[in-house]
């Protein structure tokens, strides 16, 4: 769905973006690891299909694969590295309390590209190692508020730079669950919910995201092999300009081998249970974790006013896209 403002005209100029992404971005990553306790990390850009590593996302995205010169199978470009940095803390050895974030670019081929969504994705992957006793919904709310405060701390000093910047970061998050959410709107769309709750409260965890609701149906789908269904969630952030609930990051407490196999089962997916990615958490090798997802460039885009995406990362779009945001002064990069 493509939104364009009526009468938009960007607050910065293409200079003036390019030194405020800058700010943004190294406010954000400076504050976010020291509160998280952090470090950074080299990833890759490709692993092997026959890892599992990968991250499915729904579990119905292609994944752009090629073959090789000189190693035997496929390799494929991560679509995130949610299964990849767990394996990283138990490879460098990492304990409870310890974690690790890293800039990663991927390629998202079958998401739809509109003003919000683009086949580039540019995030911070992060993983923190948890004790047992940290997997509850207490920890959970309390790392959400934590990211919440890197975002408040990154909106303040780019508005300080450019003080023609407006938006208003509210720091004081609403947590809510998908089926709490579905309980109050009964007869909205799952995106029409999330419309509503974060338009009112500007700043929203939703909770429990991936298993099925009362109605039978899903809130929206998440792969059964990295988050915990209950004790996941997405920030949700109300964009003024485009009057929407804006994803800022999904996240949660990982699987542990209960969890694990009850979302394979239920997806009827055992068979990924022969992966050694699988195996590892089954037996317990693995670390119990935390982790998820920022996106870079959406939170570009939220705290420097823009209408579309490709105003702050380049991508690719197709003709009718460029003709229609120039159409509405949208410069896209």
């Amino acid at each position: 769905m493509n939104i364009y403002p009526k009468g938009y005209q960007s607050s910065l100029t293409q200079r003036q973006t390019q030194k405020a992404i800058k700010t943004v971005k190294d406010t954000f990553q400076n504050t976010f690891a020291k509160t998280l306790e952090l470090d950074r990390i080299t990833a890759p850009l490709i692993v092997t299909k026959a890892s599992g590593i990968n991250d499915d996302l729904n579990g119905v995205e292609r994944k752009v694969h090629f073959t090789m010169k000189n190693v035997e199978g496929e390799a494929e470009v991560v679509q995130s590295l949610a299964k990849w940095k767990r394996q990283a803390l138990y490879r460098y050895g990492y304990k409870a309390g310890e974690g690790i974030y890293t800039d990663m670019n991927a390629i998202r081929r079958d998401d739809d590209t509109d003003n919000l969504h683009s086949m580039f994705v540019d995030q911070w992957d992060w993983c923190k190692v948890i004790s047992k006793e940290e997997r509850n919904i207490d920890f959970l709310k309390a790392t959400v508020k934590k990211i919440v405060g890197a975002i408040y701390e990154s909106n303040e000093a780019v508005k300080k730079q450019y003080p023609e910047l407006s938006f208003e970061m509210k720091n004081d998050v609403f947590f809510i669950t998908t089926q709490e959410l579905e309980d109050m709107f009964p007869n909205l769309s799952s995106k029409e919910r999330e419309d509503a709750i974060v338009k009112e409260h500007k700043t929203v965890f939703l909770m429990q995201i991936g298993g099925k609701l009362k109605s039978g149906k899903k809130h929206d789908g998440r792969a059964p092999d990295y988050d915990d269904w209950a004790l996941n969630g997405d920030i949700l952030v109300w964009n003024d300009l485009l009057e929407c609930a804006f994803e800022l990051s999904s996240m949660g407490i990982r699987v542990d081998s209960e969890s694990l196999h009850s979302q394979l089962e239920a997806e009827g997916c055992l068979e990924r249970e022969e992966f050694e990615f699988h195996k590892n958490i089954l037996n317990g090798t693995y670390p119990l974790t935390i982790g998820g997802g920022i996106g870079q460039s959406r939170l570009c885009m939220l705290l420097l006013q823009k209408a579309h995406i490709g105003e702050v990362q380049c991508s690719i779009w197709s003709d009718e896209m460029r003709s229609e945001c120039k159409a509405n002064n949208i410069v896209l990069l």
